[in-house]
């Protein structure tokens, strides 16, 4: 019941995401009305302002738990998404999209913490791909009820789209309340007094942890691949291969059903490998498709080159559902119980920091040439994928090899007791029986 009650709770936070996701820019605009400028300046401000604030998050996961930090970050958005309609000056406005930006922030490691609280082992990457997927089919499923509510009437969409979002987080609220945890970590047995247990340094022990930093750091190489979608594919379909620019949304629609509907069977097949060879594998995937992807132009415009572009996003999209499980597992098994919620917002910097520099990357490489942009991706995808093999025998083993959920982990072997032995029958010798003990020593 956990597990479902978290699976539909996540399945609800992301049809309200879907809802504005794809119509960012213009949503901010409309219900604040303010300029487009002044929108993208308070979004990099309250991005910046969350990225302050995400080792405390890591803090407060540890110290209260992941499932409060979720709760907390579905209650914030609540509020903010009911507050835009209200927020028509800029000041209200900065307040408002940085305590959304503050919830997201919140939310991308809390999640991992809670699945890690509520499943163990392998069961943790099918309750990961388990949410991916969902989450994938949310957003799709929100972007398309957004699409009709604008068609709709635009000026009041806008508006139901701001609480429709709002009244999702707090749906979600009480379905994540029902998903307790169900699986309690290993009691470990008492230190004798003279052997206290050592005391954790917080942030230190993550940044003395030198494995994990450089699976952090080797992240950011892969991260590089999931923005490709969004930001150098639109611009290349239409300015080198002369294709329509609504074929870029084709190719976004069928990346999210293709997650939605394959995320759980292939992290399956992933978890059959070390976590590090599969997400390896994934890079190694992306890396040919950016090569497919620079070698497009070769093709005759028209019909064939449009079956061209989705057969590649198809490839793209494996590459994607090869890795991102795996990845996500390594991340989750090699943090420690008690320190989880600081290494995965460390973890989660790599996402964000790629987030931040892929606009100047990518438009720096677009600009260099047609091939350039994919060459330079598939290097870097190539280049995380080689780190990840090599970090293989640095990680934690549990971290690298998938181990089945055993059940209650400390369910203690039935005890079987020997069959009770039978009294010697009565004989005519009137000698009593031998006792079977030793005689004592020294006697």
């Amino acid at each position: 019941m956990n597990r479902r009650a978290f699976a539909a709770g996540m399945l609800i936070d992301a049809v309200g995401t879907g809802l504005y996701m794809p119509f960012a820019l213009l949503f901010f605009h409309h219900l604040s009305g303010l300029s487009l400028t002044a929108v993208g300046a308070g979004l990099t401000v309250a991005g910046f302002a969350a990225l302050a604030v995400s080792p405390a998050v890591g803090t407060l996961i540890d110290r209260l738990g992941a499932r409060r930090i979720l709760l907390a970050s579905f209650a914030l958005r609540a509020v903010a998404f009911a507050c835009y309609p209200l927020a028509d000056t800029f000041p209200l406005f900065l307040l408002v999209t940085a305590a959304t930006a503050l919830g997201q922030q919140a939310s991308a490691p809390a999640t991992p913490a809670f699945v890690s609280e509520i499943a163990h082992g392998a069961d943790r990457d099918r309750l990961l791909a388990v949410n991916r997927s969902v989450r994938n089919g949310g957003m799709g499923a929100g972007g398309v009820l957004a699409g009709a509510l604008l068609l709709l009437d635009g000026d009041l969409g806008y508006l139901a789209i701001a609480l429709l979002n709002a009244a999702s987080f707090a749906v979600a609220i009480p379905l994540m309340l029902h998903a307790s945890p169900g699986y309690r970590p290993p009691t470990r047995a008492r230190r004798p007094a003279t052997d206290p247990a050592p005391a954790g340094r917080g942030y230190r022990d993550v940044l003395a942890d030198r494995p994990y930093l450089a699976l952090t750091a080797t992240n950011f190489l892969l991260a590089l691949s999931y923005v490709a979608l969004a930001l150098a594919m639109p611009v290349y379909l239409h300015r080198v291969l002369g294709v329509p620019e609504a074929l870029a949304g084709t190719v976004f629609a069928v990346n999210t059903v293709l997650i939605a509907v394959l995320g759980v069977p292939v992290s399956r097949l992933a978890l059959r490998a070390r976590r590090t060879r599969a997400a390896a594998l994934g890079g190694v995937a992306f890396a040919g498709s950016f090569l497919a992807f620079a070698l497009l132009p070769v093709l005759p415009t028209g019909p064939t080159m449009i079956a061209a572009v989705l057969v590649v996003a198809t490839f793209y999209t494996g590459a994607e559902l090869v890795h991102s499980t795996p990845a996500q597992g390594l991340a989750v098994h090699a943090a420690p119980d008690h320190l989880r919620g600081r290494y995965l917002s460390a973890y989660q910097l790599s996402w964000a920091v790629a987030q931040t520099v892929a606009p100047v990357l990518i438009t720096f490489m677009l600009g260099l040439g047609d091939w350039q942009v994919w060459a330079g991706l598939g290097g870097a995808a190539l280049a995380g994928a080689g780190l990840l093999v090599r970090l293989e025998r640095r990680l934690p083993t549990e971290a690298v090899h998938p181990t089945e959920n055993p059940g209650p982990a400390e369910t203690p072997a039935p005890v079987r007791f020997p069959r009770p032995v039978e009294a010697p029958r009565a004989t005519a010798d009137p000698r009593p029986a031998e006792d079977p003990r030793p005689a004592p020593v020294g006697c």
